[in-house]
């Protein structure tokens, strides 16, 4: 009875281990079918080998190098428009040396939807800044063509891959983005590179036309376009450290830099009393850390004045502030100093804020001085405002970024895509002069961008193409 009893257990528990066994075989099965129609080949194995095919195209030996203009700009161009043709889109290069690449869909006179990024590069730069925003966007495209969908967008759909946004060759970024929305100055064809060589030389050498009647005509017409997404490398750690692939970008951040000179009085090391000196590298420092306090709790510095206790926490979250370069005259070990010049690059996504705490470094940073009896000067190099993407736009990029993350987990990533500032300047802050922006940002490997060691994951490489694919078919 015993043993009778122990076999008939025994088939029962092996019958529903093989129910358990066929339901999960049923299910991966089902799983990778379901995963072959999110066009994995396109959108992850093809994208990712063009981003290697890319990152090989360089003016360097060792290191990728690929500047404005540059013969190795010239190559890459001649390949994105060729994988733009190979997605059914009509081509051609405009008179900044911007790749388009353009669907009409349904309605051919319809407002445009733009989605871009750039092919130019830092030095010694990764595969992935700028060059994923259009392979993704490509990839996209070429799957709704696979899917016989392309020629049913409501609306026409254009890729732009920019020729400048790093702003290397020239020291002036966005040169491409900012010519297609029209605030790009003629004067900037009189900027220089380090030869010598002006924009309008190096347009010219190209085949490319450098007049003001150019700039005009690359000026998009703002009724022809309902509004422009871009797709980047967060180049920071969030998203890696939340666990998701891909996140939304609220806005990106407006920058302000300073130039900060503190004199004092130069003197022999060994013979100038502590109590007599007049130190400006000892001021120096005290401004500095006083730079980090505030930015650490502008609030507790902020809400002191009046005129700032209107500032909401979410004015103030995200503010960065960095000292990044200082200079010491003369710069021996046995002299005081008797000048010190230091860098400030202060952002936040509000631009009241950044004003604020601006002011109030500049505050303290006289009273500092006044209380070391040295002199100080505080000149601004640099300032551009916020930039606050389009909250409808954002809300359905955060749809798309959603479904693709679990279409391609199978099913199992349910929550909400994260929601980021940029601290980083794209092209998409000279595109919001022309229209309304969105951005999504996709995973990178320890937050590092601008080196070699820059990386993403082949599957957030697809799920960012997927978003995309999505977003596209939603319109």
């Amino acid at each position: 009875m015993a043993a009778a009893h122990l076999l008939r257990a025994s088939s029962s528990r092996a019958s529903v281990l093989f129910v358990i066994v066929a339901v999960f075989a049923g299910f991966s099965e089902g799983r990778e079918a379901g995963r072959d129609e999110l066009f994995a080949e396109t959108l992850r194995d093809e994208a990712v080998a063009r981003l290697y095919e890319l990152g090989k195209v360089t003016d360097a030996d060792g290191h990728l190098e690929r500047t404005f203009l540059s013969p190795a700009f010239t190559r890459a161009s001649k390949q994105v428009l060729d994988w733009m043709k190979d997605a059914g889109l009509k081509t051609w290069v405009d008179q900044m040396g911007n790749v388009h690449g353009r669907v009409d869909g349904r309605n051919a006179s319809a407002e445009a939807l733009l989605i871009g990024s750039h092919i130019d590069t830092v030095i010694d730069a990764g595969f992935y800044d700028g060059t994923l925003g259009v392979i993704s966007a490509i990839a996209a495209v070429k799957a709704l063509m696979k899917k016989g969908r392309l020629n049913d967008l409501k609306r026409p759909v254009e890729v732009i891959a920019f020729s400048d946004e790093e702003g290397v060759r020239f020291q002036s970024t966005f040169l491409g983005s900012s010519a297609v929305a029209g605030i790009l100055p003629a004067k900037a064809f009189e900027i220089s590179d380090k030869s010598g060589a002006t924009l309008r030389d190096v347009l010219k050498a190209n085949s490319l036309e450098a007049t003001e009647e150019s700039l005009i005509q690359l000026k998009y017409d703002p009724s022809s376009v309902w509004g422009y997404v871009e797709v980047h490398i967060e180049q920071g750690p969030v998203l890696e450290f939340l666990g998701y692939p891909l996140g939304v970008v609220k806005g990106i951040a407006g920058q302000t830099r300073l130039k900060v000179t503190v004199g004092g009085s130069q003197g022999h090391a060994g013979t100038i009393p502590m109590a007599m000196r007049q130190d400006p590298m000892a001021a120096s420092a005290e401004l500095i850390l006083f730079l980090e306090t505030l930015c650490k709790s502008p609030a507790k510095f902020l809400n002191r004045r009046e005129q700032c206790r209107s500032l909401s926490g979410d004015s103030i979250d995200g503010l960065v502030c960095t000292v990044g370069d200082i200079s010491i005259w003369p710069g021996a070990s046995n002299v005081i100093p008797g000048q010190v010049t230091f860098s400030v690059d202060l952002r936040a996504i509000d631009d009241e804020a950044r004003e604020a705490v601006i002011f109030e470094f500049s505050e303290q940073l006289y009273e500092i001085c006044d209380r070391r009896s040295v002199l100080c000067t505080v000149e601004q190099k640099h300032s551009a405002g916020a930039v606050r993407c389009d909250p409808a736009l954002s809300s359905h990029l955060e749809w798309a970024a959603r479904t693709a993350a679990r279409e391609i987990s199978g099913g199992f990533t349910q929550t909400q895509a994260p929601v980021m500032m940029s601290g980083a300047g794209h092209d998409a802050m000279a595109m919001s002069h022309l229209t309304k922006v969105g951005m999504l940002f996709v995973r990178c490997r320890g937050g590092v961008s601008h080196s070699p060691e820059e990386y993403v994951l082949e599957e957030d490489v697809w799920a960012a193409g997927l978003a995309i694919m999505n977003f596209l078919e939603s319109l």
